[in-house]
């Protein structure tokens, strides 16, 4: 399990705790697992901005979340919130200070990089590009920036494919741990995305700063199934996971949730959600209310 979860008491903290404790009043026996301290009691719920979010600027990500007691987001690239690479310093000082004055906190940056590319000069361009996105997300107030694997490419075997994707993580976590960031690396793209092709790339990887964002598909299932899966990279999460709506679908979202307690997971649960709800504070609401219950049924379990 990374070591990378830092606990920092400030005025954000203050209102953060108070977000949570509002959201678990409806249900406090999720209130009371966390007072003994059960694993899987640190974990969050937080939001990333890929879809019911993509519209909305700074003030509403923060004004919706926090009466949803959604404590986190993962700002997606190239949406409303206009939060990209050319911000100027003091622009970068507002986001950060906006947040900081919250109860919502920031994650980090998801991006689009990949480091599949066959052009070299296309890969040492992701690599440095990353880069920038590592130090936006430290000067916003971030932890770190969610990247991917893409897609195997005709006539390159696939093993130097997850070679090189490995390689460029192994250079970008040393680059993330300098500057108290880490990288993210979602279990994505085709073919790219199954479990033991995510582990070779890992495999590459000789240092904590590059990690593992699972990402809830339909691909974890296969081969050995899901628990042995979960088990081939487990080692190497980080301190987010992607989540879809949590009451659609087949996914066994509720056997994941155990696994997490399980291995008493201590970082983000962040929603993709794919829907297109009329009342999207309604439905961040009501996934609120499913995850709690989900990580008090396996709390229960213990």
């Amino acid at each position: 399990m990374s070591t990378f979860f830092q606990q920092k008491k400030s005025r954000k903290d203050f209102f953060r705790d108070l977000s949570i404790v509002a959201g678990t009043v409806i249900l406090p026996g999720t209130l009371i697992s966390s007072c003994k301290n059960l694993p899987g009691s640190k974990m969050r719920l937080g939001l990333v901005t890929y879809l019911w979010a993509k519209d909305w600027d700074i003030p509403t990500i923060i004004k919706n979340c926090t009466e949803s007691a959604i404590c986190g987001v993962e700002l997606r690239v190239e949406h409303a919130h206009g939060v990209t690479l050319d911000l100027t310093k003091s622009e970068r000082e507002e986001v950060r200070k906006q947040f900081a004055d919250s109860p919502v906190e920031i994650v980090g940056m998801g991006t689009n990089e990949q480091y599949d590319w066959p052009d070299q000069d296309m890969l040492r361009n992701s690599i440095e590009t990353t880069k920038k996105w590592l130090q936006l997300s430290k000067d916003i107030g971030g932890s770190g920036v969610k990247v991917k694997p893409n897609q195997f490419h005709e006539g390159i075997p696939h093993d130097q494919t997850l070679e090189q994707i490995g390689k460029a993580l192994d250079e970008l976590g040393r680059h993330a741990l300098d500057i108290g960031q880490q990288i993210r690396l979602e279990v994505h793209g085709r073919g790219t995305q199954e479990l033991p092709n995510i582990k070779k790339i890992m495999d590459q990887v000789t240092n904590n700063g590059s990690t593992v964002c699972w990402n809830s598909n339909p691909e974890d299932l296969i081969g050995q199934g899901l628990e042995y899966n979960f088990n081939l990279v487990k080692d190497r999460f980080g301190d987010i996971c992607h989540v879809r709506e949590l009451n659609e679908g087949d996914y066994p979202y509720q056997q994941l949730m155990d696994m997490f307690v399980g291995i008493d997971y201590k970082g983000w649960i962040l929603l993709v959600c794919r829907t297109d709800p009329a009342d999207k504070v309604a439905a961040l609401k009501e996934q609120k209310r499913v995850w709690e219950e989900m990580i008090s049924n396996a709390q229960a379990k213990l």
